[in-house]
């Protein structure tokens, strides 16, 4: 057994994975052997574990300098990359950097540069122009949902990011999307292409819910309450539809949570984290939530509005039904509106009013400390169920950041555990508690 084998096993007992699925194992044999992979291949299926083990087996563990860089289209997907590269274990310094993050702390990270480095093109960009990174020692790149970051308008960036690196040797480029076109500037000859579509045995059901001219709104009320206790994400494609349904939800006194571009980073942040651990059940977004950012399996998905594109509405789907798990995908229609041709197998479903949506009974509990102050889950886990009193089953979630962490809890014990344990000892650290709106 080679060391990297061994390295691989620890990473994936340390990760919580018994074994790597198929795509996986392709994508290691082939990026270990060729320059250039295109990897194709649904949201959830675990692409970022499957290019980041083969990166991170060729990592040269005596250079201090930065060797692969990880570009990616959102603020989400790079903290996501981020977060599951840290939890791997392999002991390299590995940063994310982003839009919307503050620039003291880039440059605090990137004063001792590492080994990986995540980032949208535009702040990668930007830190190349003020010589903050050296892209002299990079052999790897990857483009993570490349085409993703030239819908958001990042050609440009990614053109001069490429164009600035003095000696590639291996290019990595990974989409959710089967028929992408893959643009000059990238400078690929001969990729070797590993293409994993959609199930075709897929566990989806579409169904139509028709709304009169007036009343979609009533109608996506109506969905929500026939669903009861699910999980899931309501689709529109603007943001200003966005806050229209959170008024009217709010108005109902149905519990959810938004996403979309333009708010604030920690907003969005604290939006995927409490959609996460059940502190919100529903989430109104824009695309933006169709592919890219964690969130975990869902029962269903609502298009309030349908896309314009059969593209999104499929990574919209997506969502839901994945991994062999079944899924309901509901699309609401006015009546008087045909329904575009990739949404029109739809069955039509007729709904009788059964009341509201069953509301969480997670709340989400802030900790003012984390990794930096030597915090780790299980510091946190033996606080809640030694000084708090929970039981087994009681404890949710835990997501452990630099300078904080946020614990699901049973909202009918927040006050109590507020009130026992804030300014309690972590380590050397007396930590602040609170609840986290």
């Amino acid at each position: 057994m080679s060391e990297n084998t061994k390295d691989q096993q620890a990473i994936l007992e340390k990760l919580g994975i018994e074994q790597l699925n198929p795509m996986q194992l392709e994508a290691h044999e082939v990026m270990a052997k060729s320059s250039e992979v295109v990897l194709l291949s649904p949201t959830g299926t675990g692409k970022t574990l499957a290019f980041l083990l083969p990166i991170i087996e060729e990592l040269d563990p005596s250079l201090k300098e930065i060797q692969a860089l990880i570009l990616v289209p959102s603020r989400e997907l790079a903290i996501q990359i981020e977060q599951v590269a840290r939890e791997m274990g392999s002991g390299y310094k590995i940063n994310a950097v982003y839009g919307g993050r503050a620039g003291y702390k880039d440059r605090n990270d990137l004063k001792h540069p590492p080994a990986i480095l995540i980032g949208t093109p535009g702040r990668i960009a930007d830190h190349i122009e003020r010589e903050n990174i050296s892209m002299e020692f990079i052999k790897m790149l990857v483009l993570d949902e490349f085409d993703k970051s030239l819908e958001t308008g990042f050609e440009v960036e990614m053109r001069a990011i490429i164009e600035d690196i003095p000696s590639i040797e291996k290019k990595v480029l990974t989409s959710a999307t089967q028929n992408v076109r893959i643009p000059a500037f990238v400078g690929l000859e001969e990729p070797v292409y590993l293409r994993y579509p959609a199930e075709t045995k897929s566990q989806l059901t579409l169904k139509t819910v028709v709304a009169d001219e007036v009343d979609e709104l009533g109608t996506l009320a109506l969905i929500l309450g026939h669903i009861g206790a699910g999980r899931g994400i309501v689709f529109c494609n603007l943001k200003d539809t966005v806050q229209t349904v959170s008024i009217f939800l709010n108005r109902k006194r149905i519990s959810h949570t938004c996403f979309y571009g333009g708010m604030d980073q920690l907003d969005r942040e604290h939006a995927l984290i409490k959609f996460r651990n059940g502190t919100h059940r529903i989430m109104v977004a824009t695309d933006l939530a169709a592919r890219g950012i964690d969130v975990p399996e869902l029962d269903f998905i609502i298009h309030f509005e349908i896309p314009y594109e059969q593209a999104s509405f499929i990574h919209r789907n997506g969502r839901t039904a994945r991994m062999n798990s079944e899924g309901t995908a509901y699309l609401i229609k006015n009546k008087h509106k045909r329904l575009p041709h990739f949404a029109q197998d739809a069955i039509i479903e007729s709904l009788v009013d059964t009341g509201k949506p069953v509301p969480s009974e997670w709340a989400t509990l802030y900790v003012l400390g984390g990794r930096k102050d030597k915090i780790s889950k299980g510091d946190i886990a033996g606080l809640f169920f030694k000084q708090g009193g929970l039981e087994k089953g009681e404890l949710g979630m835990i997501e452990l950041k630099r300078d904080c962490a946020y614990v699901g809890v049973p909202k009918s014990k927040t006050r109590q555990l507020i009130r026992t344990l804030n300014n309690s000892r972590l380590k050397k650290k007396k930590v602040r508690i609170s609840l986290l709106e």
